[in-house]
């Protein structure tokens, strides 16, 4: 009888597994971001980036009071309540909670020892540039970084970076 049980048991496992790939299908890209604040305080300054493009950790480092006083040159204070809205925010949708195919693969390219201040210093999006001559990106006074994610992403607000939404400017062959 207990054979029978534990085999029954080991049956749903695969079917469960099987049909929660049916359910809850891994997403190409990674989550639009779809918070106002969000949006409008980040957003004010540069491009709004998706809380997938780092995990939780970084996110809490960088929205850290002292962080943001000096926040890559610029000051981004906020209040208390509006920056805790935001990080918690990024941090419920950073990459290692994410069902994005993209965010999957950053979050697995950034080793547990360290915490990223930057999406262009993870070891997924420095593989997925490194062929993109300097000339077309740092070199291009309408790029001007890879911070820029939409100047060649064309869908980036979307969460699409795929191949085929890239239009460096300057560069229509691409």
């Amino acid at each position: 009888m207990s054979k029978l049980i534990l085999s029954v048991l080991i049956a749903a496992m695969f079917a469960s597994s099987a049909l929660a790939a049916d359910f809850f299908p891994r997403f190409k890209g990674v989550a639009p971001v779809k918070n106002a604040k969000h949006e409008s305080e980040c957003g004010s300054c540069h491009f709004a980036y998706q809380p997938g493009l780092l995990p939780s950790r970084s996110w809490r480092k960088l929205m850290e009071p002292k962080e943001l006083e000096d926040h890559f040159g610029d000051n981004a204070e906020m209040e208390g309540g509006e920056r805790l809205a935001i990080l918690d925010f990024l941090v419920k949708h950073a990459a290692e909670t994410s069902w994005y195919k993209r965010a999957t693969k950053i979050n697995r390219s950034v080793p547990k020892s360290q915490t990223p201040l930057r999406i262009t210093e993870t070891r997924y999006i420095k593989r997925k540039h490194e062929e993109v001559p300097r000339k077309m990106i740092q070199d291009n006074p309408r790029v001007r970084s890879l911070s820029y994610c939409n100047n060649c992403h064309m869908r980036a607000a979307d969460g699409v970076y795929d191949d085929d939404t890239v239009r460096i400017p300057g560069f229509p062959d691409w």
